[in-house]
C-alpha cells in the first residue's frame, strides 16, 4: 500500500491510500480518482516525504490503538453509520450485485441491502438506474 497527498484542480489538497503507483496511475486514467471535497477528477499527486521507519525503531514503536475504538469526531460517525447499516440491512456479501438488480427489477421483495461490488459492477449498475451508493468502511467478514 502507498498514501499519495493529492490536490485537485480547485486547489483541493486530501490524501488516498492506493495499492502500488500502478494502480494509482490506472485508477486516475479511468476517471476513478476523485476530490475527496468537490468530486473533480482532475486530480495530481503533491511531493511528500516517504515516511519510513529505520528498522531498530520499528521494536520500540508502541502498538496503535485498535480499530474498534473510535477516538475522533469523524471516527465516531463513521462508527454511527456503520452500527445504522448493519441493524437496519442484510448484508448479502460478494452477492450485492445480483440481489440489488433483482430488488430493483421487482423479481425479489424490497429491502435494505448491503454488500461487496467491483467498480465496474456498481458502475454498471448506475447507468442501469438501479439506486446504490458506497459505504466509507468495510463489511465485517468472519474469519475461521
Amino acid at each position: 500500500m502507498i498514501r499519495y497527498a493529492l490536490t485537485c484542480d480547485r486547489d483541493h489538497h486530501f490524501e488516498s491510500w492506493f495499492k502500488s503507483a500502478e494502480a494509482f496511475d490506472a485508477l486516475r486514467a479511468s476517471g476513478m480518482v476523485s476530490c475527496a471535497h468537490c468530486g473533480s477528477t482532475n486530480v495530481s499527486k503533491e511531493l511528500m516525504a516517504p515516511s519510513i521507519r529505520p528498522a531498530r525503531k520499528a521494536a520500540e514503536v508502541a502498538t496503535p490503538r485498535p480499530l474498534s475504538e473510535p477516538s475522533t469526531e469523524v471516527e465516531q460517525a463513521l462508527a454511527a453509520l456503520r452500527r445504522q447499516v448493519e441493524e437496519n440491512s442484510e448484508y448479502v456479501g460478494l452477492n450485492f450485485v445480483n440481489e440489488a438488480r433483482a430488488i430493483h427489477d421487482g423479481e425479489k421483495p424490497g429491502r435494505s441491502i448491503y454488500g461487496e461490488a467491483r467498480p465496474d459492477e456498481a458502475r454498471r449498475l448506475i447507468e442501469d438506474g438501479v439506486p446504490v451508493a458506497p459505504l466509507p468502511f468495510l463489511p465485517s467478514r468472519k474469519t475461521n
